[in-house]
């Protein structure tokens, strides 16, 4: 248990180094109100999942640790669906309610379709 522990901690701290970078860059390079950097970071985190799901049939079925690195640590490190919520209100709050609308829909729909497409190319 101590070592689950351990690794979900340590993918978690990996996985949040890596979006705090991500969205440092993005808002450096792009200066919009749409949150881009929280918008790549979830994309790519829900691509990243579902490319780990499909390899954990593949190649690392019977490693529980790697699943618990990799998509329990890493990917819920990484992902930021809390931040995405928190800048959506901030949206509604700003009264850009079309800009908000977009950032939701587009988050969802090509989460999903991020995912599943992760699933699909390690199958």
């Amino acid at each position: 248990m101590i070592k689950n522990i351990l690794l979900v901690g340590l993918g978690g701290g990996l996985g949040s180094i890596a979006r705090y970078l991500c969205q440092r860059w993005f808002a450096e390079v792009y200066s919009h109100s749409f949150p881009w950097g929280t918008f790549a970071v979830n994309i790519t985190g829900c691509f990243l999942i579902g490319v780990f799901w499909g390899l954990s049939f593949r190649s690392f079925d019977s490693n529980e640790h790697w699943k618990l690195f990799l998509m329990t640590g890493i990917c819920g490190g990484f992902t930021t669906f809390s931040a995405f919520t928190l800048e959506g209100i901030g949206l509604i709050k700003e009264e850009k309610l079309a800009l908000f609308f977009s950032y939701i829909a587009a988050s969802v729909l090509l989460g999903l379709a991020a995912t599943y497409t992760g699933m699909k190319l390690t199958r």
